[in-house]
């Protein structure tokens, strides 16, 4: 498989009132089409601030980010993000807010009931279309996030990305939407990279894991390979060798080697 998105010594530097903050330091990352990233690290190590650069959302201050052999130099519909807020509009419906972005994307060359059937069915991916007409204050916060993932499929993105979007759920509503997020990959074999705070999220879900350093400064400290069969079930991983490995590997990285998370910087 040949790379799909390449950062090559990407650099992030802030400049606050306090003077410059140096973010991340030498970030290099090849990321493979169809592959499912996680990074993980401390509060503060930098991983929504390597999100964003991918997303376009910042700028980097030295090196380069190359996303299907094109250079990132801004937001682009190739690059659809998800955050921990779900974002969605207030006075819109569920089916509006996907509409709106559905629109945004194919308006121009695609008719009223195209998009309108884009929409149905990115809201059918993610099992909300039972909540087409109901406001975001009249679901729940993991409906609302399953909203919010249907409008970034919606854009059929190139790439998926994901900054700890199942973080302020409780954990049975986070488990039900990890599972449903498994499927979803499976069946659009979408490029996805994820910031993650979780040990075990990280290893269910991604192919590989990204092991951030603490900052300022900070940087990739450690790759893991996630050899672990596609489809998973999390009952049936729960005692799995090769899981507990890879659970093991990354608890001690995070808390023996790099047990004392620094100043923030993301």
């Amino acid at each position: 498989m040949s790379n799909f998105i390449d950062i090559s010594r990407a650099e992030m530097v802030f400049n606050t009132k306090k003077g410059q903050f140096h973010a991340l330091r030498d970030i290099n990352l090849s990321i493979e089409k169809g592959e499912f990233i996680a990074l993980i690290g401390h509060s503060g190590c930098g991983k929504s601030t390597l999100l964003n650069l991918i997303a376009g959302l910042l700028m980097p201050t030295g090196g380069g980010l190359i996303c299907d052999n094109k250079e990132i130099a801004g937001p682009g519909p190739e690059r659809a993000m998800v955050f921990q807020n779900h974002s969605l509009l207030p006075w819109l419906t569920c089916f509006e807010n996907v509409y709106l972005a559905v629109e945004r994307v194919f308006g121009a060359k695609e008719s009223k009931d195209q998009l309108k059937k884009r929409t149905q069915e990115a809201l059918e991916l993610v099992n909300m279309a039972h909540a087409t007409q109901k406001r975001p204050n009249e679901i729940s916060g993991g409906m609302k996030q399953r909203v919010g993932i249907a409008r970034a499929l919606a854009m059929e993105p190139k790439v998926l990305l994901l900054d700890e979007p199942f973080g302020a759920l409780d954990a049975l509503t986070r488990a039900h939407l990890q599972d449903e997020l498994l499927k979803i990959v499976a069946r659009t074999k979408s490029t996805v990279v994820m910031v993650t705070h979780d040990v075990d999220e990280a290893v269910l879900l991604s192919d590989r894991i990204v092991m951030m350093t603490n900052g300022p400064a900070a940087t990739i400290g450690e790759m893991l390979d996630v050899p672990l069969a596609r489809p998973r079930n999390r009952v049936e991983l729960a005692e799995d060798a090769t899981y507990m490995h890879c659970r093991k590997a990354v608890l001690d990285f995070l808390y023996t080697r790099h047990g004392v998370a620094d100043k923030k910087a993301a």
